[in-house]
């Protein structure tokens, strides 16, 4: 299996600006409305927590994640009981509870940089899903015509931290066509003092027909191909791919 050691946001000085990324989140809004009829959700990769504080307080919410500083941000958010969050790969983790609804959203399913990951991925959803729960993800389409190197120039802004003030912000990524894997690097640097905190990651592009197969291998059923986060279905151009299916086991 692949090390998760280089996990982008596992530095408390990077993870400290994960909420400013400056991009919409569609995918949450989405993600809300599907566990409108959901009593409990895992999610798997939870960063901050931002999912958790998007859904009523009713809701059972388990939130996993491999990088100790974004839980530690998350905690910050949401600390009752009926939120648990637990330092753990989405790979191995097994809990002693099934779940209506399990999503991995921003990306987290590519940071899984082989098949063989993906399905041990694919398995825990399988494991944790209800007899008729839903599960969703998101993963880029490497056949989206749009380009995938960024650099500094194009990326560049600027955004206000409450604890920083001015802050610039760029991404770097190099795409390399052979093994389908994106190699990128996010910066942050503050006005006020001239430092920067830099990390880096990568992830894997894979496309639908490898999706599709490791889904049934696991027993899990596709009910809708989407190809962005309103909801339209996938087209082969789309930007995104994303399963939205369930569990069909009795």
């Amino acid at each position: 299996m692949s090390n998760l050691a280089e996990t982008l946001y596992a530095d408390p000085d990077v993870a400290q600006f994960y909420d400013y990324r400056g991009a919409a989140r569609p995918d949450l809004a989405f993600c809300r409305k599907l566990a409108s009829d959901a009593h409990s959700v895992l999610d798997l990769g939870c960063g901050t927590g931002e999912l958790a504080t998007q859904l009523a307080d009713n809701h059972r919410f388990v939130g996993i994640d491999p990088a100790g500083a974004m839980l530690d941000i998350a905690r910050g958010r949401r600390n009752d009981p009926l939120v648990e969050w637990i330092e753990g790969d989405a790979r191995t983790i097994r809990l002693a509870e099934r779940f209506d609804l399990i999503v991995l959203t921003g990306h987290t399913f590519q940071v899984f940089l082989t098949e063989a990951d993906q399905r041990a991925v694919i398995e825990t959803i399988a494991k944790h899903l209800k007899p008729g729960g839903r599960f969703i993800f998101d993963s880029r389409n490497p056949d989206f015509p749009g380009g995938k190197t960024r650099t500094k120039e194009e990326t560049l802004r600027r955004f206000t931290h409450p604890k920083h003030g001015e802050v610039e912000a760029w991404n770097e990524s190099v795409f390399d066509d052979e093994t389908q894997i994106l190699s990128y690097r996010n910066s942050y640097r503050v006005l006020k003092s001239g430092g920067v905190h830099t990390a880096t990651a990568r992830i894997r592009y894979t496309p639908k027909n490898t999706l599709a197969a490791l889904l049934d291998d696991c027993g899990l059923t596709v009910d809708r191909w989407l190809g962005d986060w309103t909801g339209r279905p996938l087209e082969p151009a789309s930007r995104e791919i994303i399963p939205l299916g369930r569990n069909t086991a009795s």
